[in-house]
């Protein structure tokens, strides 16, 4: 059997009577990073939590293998890291991460010195800082097939950039992953794909030059 496919098509998206989706296909398959780019507003993390299912657009179809899925978390097929928080402030790191965290990669999150750090302490006891590596880490080893990941590089530091960017390219070899941020250049950087969402609609990216010609970028850092 080859690998899973994720495809999500045919999303409309309104709030307040302005569409902000209206002609989307993204698709993703296990050992491929796809890299979602566009401007501030243009629907990059709602069209995440429309494939997560925890938002409800007027319509979509998305499938895995081509078959019609309602919510990306169901049975855990679809794993997605927010922008905010979402571990429980009182439970120990340990207890949420054993049954989240992919048994092939259990040793190499386990090891990591974060978690070695904080692996008993609770989530409300650490900073935003090591909280959001914490949860960045936990999500990109999680079970799930495909990873959606909201913004993993802002308010990192560029050494902890570096280090997601390579877990990211190590957990892709079995998973599908989906990533966006405002640090383009990362995501460039990562990914094997990239799609731009642009007037509500996606659009290949066959180059950088692609995003000038866009209107999304002016120049390449």
């Amino acid at each position: 059997m080859g690998p899973h496919i994720l495809k999500t098509d045919s999303v409309h998206l309104e709030f307040d009577g302005r569409k902000i989706l209206q002609d989307i296909y993204l698709e993703c398959r296990q050992g491929e990073v796809v890299g979602l780019l566009g401007r501030n507003g243009c629907g990059k993390s709602s069209l995440l939590r429309i494939v997560f299912g925890t938002l409800k657009p007027s319509y979509k179809h998305i499938s895995i293998n081509d078959m019609h899925i309602y919510k990306g978390y169901d049975k855990g097929r679809v794993a997605y890291l927010p922008q905010h928080g979402y571990l429980p402030q009182n439970i120990r790191i340990k207890s949420l991460a054993e049954p989240i965290i992919d048994p092939q990669f259990w040793d190499d999150f386990s090891n990591h010195p974060i978690y070695l750090k904080y692996q008993d302490a609770k989530a409300g006891e650490l900073s935003g800082g090591e909280l959001r590596q914490l949860e960045t880490l936990i999500c990109i080893y999680s079970r799930a097939d495909f990873i959606l990941l909201d913004e993993p590089f802002t308010h990192v530091s560029p050494v902890q950039t570096e280090m997601f960017k390579g877990i990211i390219r190590k957990c892709a070899k079995v998973k599908g992953i989906i990533v966006t941020d405002h640090q383009y250049y990362n995501i460039l950087d990562v990914a094997d794909r990239i799609v731009l969402i642009t007037d509500g609609s996606t659009r290949a990216i066959k180059s950088p030059d692609d995003l000038i010609r866009h209107g999304y970028i002016s120049h390449i850092i």
